[in-house]
């Protein structure tokens, strides 16, 4: 019995799928190559905003050797400064009035040799609005609550912090135009490469970031968001 290809119509029909399949391979090839080729770009969207929340800490001491002339300067100060942030358009549910933190230096084991007043309080006030212009103004006035000697401290811990919280309402302009940047990107590189831009293949979105603008002007913030974007290329 012959071991080759039968000549009946089965064996035609295994030559003519096998002759299609060795025409049809260089074509398969050409296609996986394009389908390879592809270009990763990146897509940049920036926005200035304002900032639209304040939380603003006034913080200061008083110091004394009788706790409760103490007490009553400091509630005499609270008083004082309540009265200038309501007088500058912050309502009272924006200001939040904290516990007094007293220390007694006669009880302390460890410390410096500066005993000359054995009390020390500190109060914080602090002041949490979305009235970003009135906060603003009201810090240019400070100086009429020193003038009332009212000094207050530049704690670490007590820093004035602008936020901005509207980002929700930017993020769809925002990714459809850091989007089309990314594809501005890609045309001009497909066209300098003398291919054609096909489809996405992928895309990922970047995080938003939300910086100040610069250190003068915290209450401006910088909204930055970065997409990757991988474009399939055709010849």
């Amino acid at each position: 019995m012959n071991a080759g290809i039968s000549k009946g119509p089965s064996g035609l029909y295994v030559m003519v799928g096998l002759m299609a399949l060795a025409l049809m391979l260089p074509l398969c090839v050409i296609m996986l190559k394009n389908y390879e080729r592809t270009v990763v770009v990146k897509g940049l969207c920036e926005r200035e905003v304002q900032a639209d929340k304040v939380i603003w800490p006034l913080s200061f001491k008083v110091v004394g050797n009788d706790i409760s002339r103490i007490y009553a300067e400091n509630a005499d100060k609270c008083a004082t400064i309540e009265a200038f942030l309501k007088e500058g358009g912050i309502p009272e549910s924006e200001i939040t009035v904290a516990l007094p933190k007293i220390s007694d230096k006669f009880a302390q084991e460890y410390g410096g040799n500066d005993r000359t007043f054995r009390y020390v309080l500190t109060q914080v006030i602090t002041v949490c609005s979305t009235d970003v212009p009135a906060v603003l103004e009201l810090m240019k006035k400070q100086s009429a609550l020193i003038a009332r000697d009212i000094i207050f401290q530049n704690d670490w811990d007590c820093q004035t912090r602008f936020l901005f919280e509207g980002l929700n309402e930017l993020k769809p302009e925002m990714i459809e135009e850091a989007t089309r940047n990314a594809r501005e990107v890609a045309q001009k590189f497909a066209k300098d490469s003398g291919s054609r831009l096909g489809k996405i293949r992928t895309a990922t979105q970047g995080t938003f970031s939300i910086e100040d603008r610069d250190a003068s002007t915290p209450e401006v913030k910088k909204v930055r968001v970065v997409t990757n974007v991988t474009y399939c290329l055709s010849l």
